[in-house]
């Protein structure tokens, strides 16, 4: 009997050591099932790469997490974040105080400025007034959307697309006057060969904190606070070790932290 007694033991203690050391459910990192370079984009094998994926690569390593890119269209991606599809947006999405009354953030990872492309034959800014009359093109569910309708109300229309590379598309086959985006977003476009042939920058917009937000954060459900604060405390450990610099420096030759106003 005692040998049963310290079998059945010994066995209890193994279930019991292997629970500890059993691995964690994956975090499911949600990213808007579209390119949108230099953030995010598929490779040729279907690899998600850019800027936003070693940032979180860098952020889930700091803190022992193990975490998975998946896909994930950009008008659904905060309802996929609510239902527990994804557990975390890492998509250029902006913190804006109307979704937080849906979905938290984490810090601040980046921000930089929002722009206006037109066509190079034609002269104008990217205030209200230089917007009269145009057609201005923008990506549905976006703090440009939202923007675009409340300051450019004397445009012709504000047309909204599913993706950013559908209203870049519109404005260099001239169906479209104007196109507001993130201006990094935008700056990439402008370097390829349609960008080159078709268009160039009109300006920045005028700021709008209310509508822009203080930057771009992770989405996180409001019940999650245990990873907010693994998120929170790995961007805060990249931005002191240096990788933070490190990552940012082979996409761009300029602070992407610390910018004016901002992107999705």
């Amino acid at each position: 009997m005692k040998t049963v007694l310290k079998t059945f033991a010994a066995a209890l203690l193994l279930g019991v050591a292997a629970m500890g050391v059993a691995k964690a459910d994956p975090v499911k990192i949600g990213v808007a099932a579209e390119p949108y370079p230099p953030f995010t984009s598929p490779d040729a094998s279907g690899k998600w790469v850019g800027w936003e994926i070693d940032f979180i690569d860098a952020v889930c390593a700091e803190e022992k997490l193990d975490c998975v890119i998946t896909p994930v269209a950009w008008d659904g991606i905060i309802p996929a974040l609510t239902t527990k599809k994804i557990d975390l947006i890492v998509s250029s999405m902006s913190i804006t105080a109307e979704r937080e009354k849906t979905i938290d953030f984490s810090d601040k990872y980046y921000n930089t400025p929002t722009a206006i492309i037109g066509p190079k034959d034609q002269k104008f800014g990217a205030t209200p007034d230089d917007l009269k009359g145009k057609m201005v093109g923008v990506q549905v569910s976006t703090v440009h959307a939202v923007y675009a309708k409340k300051h450019f109300t004397g445009a012709q229309e504000i047309k909204e697309y599913q993706t950013q590379d559908e209203a870049n598309n519109d404005l260099a086959a001239g169906r479209l006057d104007a196109v507001q985006a993130d201006s990094i977003a935008l700056g990439e476009f402008l370097k390829s060969d349609q960008g080159k042939a078709c268009c160039d920058l009109k300006g920045m917009v005028a700021p709008d904190d209310e509508v822009l937000g203080p930057g771009v954060g992770a989405g996180v459900r409001k019940e999650d606070t245990e990873l907010k604060g693994k998120i929170n405390a790995g961007i805060k450990a990249i931005r002191s070790n240096g990788k933070y610099d490190e990552i940012s420096k082979k996409y761009f030759d300029f602070d992407i932290y610390g910018s004016a106003t901002q992107s999705n």
